[in-house]
């Protein structure tokens, strides 16, 4: 998405989802990608991307195509990767991620 390489840079997001082909782990995907040094107002953006379909969440759905926000070519999460991620992030016990929990999420990292 480009409103996500207007905040992220495409060579650290590209090192992220390489980092991502043996497995994915949210921690090191964040990390690599800059994600964790950006700022709130910037995770919200990039949040926004994230939530597909505008709810104010990130679903079980849309975060098996986390990667795929980042670059068309990107996998698909598994099923164990989606439930890992969910699970980190998923602070209230919703079965989804809200934009505070996301932006919790990048700064734990």
């Amino acid at each position: 998405s480009s409103k996500i390489t207007s905040i992220l840079n495409p060579a650290d997001i590209t090192k992220a989802l390489e980092q991502c082909a043996a497995g994915f782990h949210h921690t090191a995907f964040f990390k690599a990608s800059g994600l964790s040094k950006k700022s709130d107002a910037e995770l919200a953006e990039i949040f926004n991307v994230l939530d597909g379909d505008q709810s104010g969440y990130i679903e079980v759905e849309e975060l098996k195509n986390f990667l795929k926000c980042f670059s068309d070519g990107a996998r698909v999460l598994n099923d164990k990767e989606t439930s890992n991620f969910l699970a980190a992030g998923d602070s209230d016990g919703d079965h989804k991620i809200g934009v505070d929990e996301f932006k919790s999420m990048a700064k734990m990292t």
